[in-house]
């Protein structure tokens, strides 16, 4: 199962789309500062996410 989500920013001007298997777990490294992309808007608190049983249109939604 892949998960598309999408995170907010503690400020609220900033929001991240990303994909991946556990999301609990990628939302901790976004707030541990793991992840370059997202490290200088942290905390990120999680809006939504979305479940994948196809790969590839998990991948096409992210995109979008």
């Amino acid at each position: 199962m892949k998960y598309v989500y999408i995170l907010e920013s503690q400020d609220l001007e900033h929001f991240y789309v990303g994909i991946t298997d556990d999301v609990p777990a990628r939302l901790v490294k976004h707030n541990a500062g793991k992840v370059a992309h997202t490290s200088k808007y942290r905390p990120w608190k999680l809006k939504t996410y979305v479940a994948f049983s196809d790969e590839k249109q998990a991948f096409a939604f992210e995109n979008i």
